[in-house]
């Protein structure tokens, strides 16, 4: 394992490998493991004209758009589930043509990571065939003419080269990403970056080896024995980690597995009306982002015992008594 400790704060850690138009992919999925310590981070230091990569996201992605950090986005699905089927500032960013999107599926986006991980310049797979995922384009040919990071093409479907019968055998081509940097929420990691997730790992492994750079932000920093001792639940390890945050509660208000739950309040209660209105909008970045320095003073505007309430049965990994209505 690598012997230098990689543990820095959160500020020093978006100084560092977070800047204006990189490409940045966001680990966690839907309600769940979302980084948000880390996007109020970004928001706070006006970082600007990111492009996004991630499978499906919501909080992390609907929050970082409407703090005006992000130029485009390519992802499968950006939604809170039954909270926000469609999350509420992403939507506006595309209905206002603010916010340029192209879209995959879940399938497709992993299999982006993963021949970024693997240093190929796409993967194939059955995939989307007949659907408007091939046919619908995001992003046009003349733009992807006009910037080199961009795959000349969407999605290629191509005949099976191996095809030895008379049957039509068609493919999809996908193409490889290796974003500037991955954020992940995790729940243990060691100084070195060691990393263990737990639950749902969704395609946080993939878009970690995909990276030049990796910031784990994490519930809380572990001895490395502590990893040692069952090393067939680490995933991530230290040569592919560039920074480890220690941060409780750094998915607030989402969930992490064996720590906390989501929080419905926040989530069906709170977040839907401010973000829907752009005066409430401004109030809440200006309040609950802008007017706090930290992680501790943004969950004691929340409430720390409202927070408290959410805490994971130990055996079920979730709260047992949350009413998730």
């Amino acid at each position: 394992m690598c012997a230098s400790s990689k543990v820095m704060t959160l500020s020093e850690a978006v100084d560092r490998f977070v800047h204006d138009g990189d490409l940045i992919s966001f680990g966690g999925f839907s309600a769940t493991q979302c980084p948000m310590a880390a996007v109020h981070e970004i928001i706070r230091k006006g970082i600007k004209n990111l492009h996004v990569v991630a499978c499906s996201n919501g909080q992390a992605v609907d929050e970082l758009i409407g703090g005006g950090c992000v130029e485009r986005i390519e992802i499968a699905y950006g939604g809170n589930g039954r909270f926000a089927p469609t999350c509420f500032r992403f939507r506006k960013s595309i209905e206002n043509g603010s916010l340029k999107v192209e879209d995959y599926s879940n399938y497709q986006m992993t299999l982006r990571f993963m021949a970024g991980a693997m240093g190929v310049p796409f993967l194939l797979s059955y995939s989307s065939l007949g659907t408007d995922i091939i046919n619908q384009w995001g992003f046009d040919e003349e733009y992807r003419l006009q910037d080199p990071r961009l795959p000349l093409k969407k999605l290629i479907v191509m005949d099976n080269p191996f095809n030895r019968t008379d049957k039509v055998d068609q493919v999809v081509l996908v193409p490889a990403l290796q974003p500037d940097v991955t954020i992940i929420h995790a729940q243990k990691a060691d100084a070195f970056g060691n990393v263990r997730l737990m639950g749902l790992i969704y395609s946080d492994v993939e878009q970690a080896k995909a990276s030049k750079h990796v910031i784990v932000t994490c519930e809380e920093i572990v001895d490395t024995d502590e990893l040692r001792r069952e090393p067939e639940r680490n995933q991530i390890v230290s040569f592919q980690v560039s920074a480890v945050v220690e941060v409780p509660w750094g998915a607030y208000p989402t969930a992490v597995y064996g720590y906390y739950d989501y929080d419905p309040w926040f989530l069906l209660d709170f977040y839907p009306k401010v973000a829907r209105d752009e005066n409430l909008w401004k109030d809440y970045l200006d309040k609950y982002v802008f007017g706090v320095r930290n992680r501790q003073e943004f969950l004691e505007l929340v409430g720390l015992d409202k927070v408290e309430r959410l805490r994971a049965d130990q055996e079920y990994g979730y709260n047992r008594s949350l009413k998730r209505r």
